[in-house]
């Protein structure tokens, strides 16, 4: 998908059950009165009719307890016995690393920019450290904390550092050892099952053409792909 009029573009209609055109027209036909603005990703409930969240938090943790008539065993992201440091670990997570490279990307004085780029230095040498003697951040079994980390860093090599200068422009998660394994562990996950989420091309490749203010002339670099960034 692309953006456009603050939504997003939906390229092929047999992608969208609601047949909607745009991002825009799934918010104007489920909530009328919806005045802000047209966020993804998008929780729908296509039997009432109704948007359920447009928050990621509230999405992940949703579908980790919904039931899709699938009885197969599958994982719980949110066990009882690791939700105190699932909890505490998304909030670190989230101020040093999900929103701190948006911070380095959107800062409009130095000031801004150094501290921002403080926490995300920060936030990797945490997560590095962390990972050193355990497979996953809260231990041996992969989490809710994983699955929020891991959209932030398959896009770092490609997007964040290079154009939002996170961290420094030249700071890079395969240059962090124990990161960089985890990141391989998780893209290796179920038998490349993460990676047929994942359009890692068109996930940096949309933040060069979009960001008009952060890349004005439009120039789009050669997109990172798995190989170049270590994950085969």
């Amino acid at each position: 998908m692309r953006a456009s009029r603050g939504g997003w573009v939906v390229s092929s209609s047999s992608f969208d059950p609601l047949k909607c055109s745009d991002l825009r027209e799934v918010y104007d036909l489920l909530s009328p009165n919806y005045k802000g603005r047209c966020t993804a990703p998008l929780l729908v409930d296509l039997k009432s009719r109704r948007i359920v969240s447009n928050e990621s938090a509230d999405i992940v943790r949703t579908l980790n307890t919904a039931s899709f008539g699938n009885k197969k065993t599958r994982a719980d992201l949110y066990p009882e016995y690791l939700r105190n440091e699932i909890d505490q670990t998304n909030q670190w997570i989230y101020r040093l690393l999900n929103n701190g490279v948006y911070r380095c990307g959107f800062s409009t004085t130095q000031t801004s920019y150094d501290a921002a780029a403080r926490d995300v230095r920060e936030g990797l040498t945490r997560v590095d450290a962390l990972l050193e003697n355990q497979e996953f951040l809260c231990g041996d079994v992969f989490t809710e904390a994983d699955l929020r980390l891991l959209p932030t860093m398959l896009r770092f090599d490609g997007a964040y550092a290079p154009l939002f200068k996170a961290g420094g422009a030249h700071t890079r998660v395969r240059d962090f050892q124990h990161l960089h394994a985890w990141l391989r562990r998780c893209w290796h996950m179920d038998d490349g099952a993460v990676q047929k989420t994942v359009d890692l091309k068109q996930a940096s490749e949309s933040y060069w053409k979009q960001l008009f203010p952060l890349n004005a002339g439009g120039i789009i670099p050669r997109a990172v792909t798995a190989k170049e960034i270590g994950l085969e």
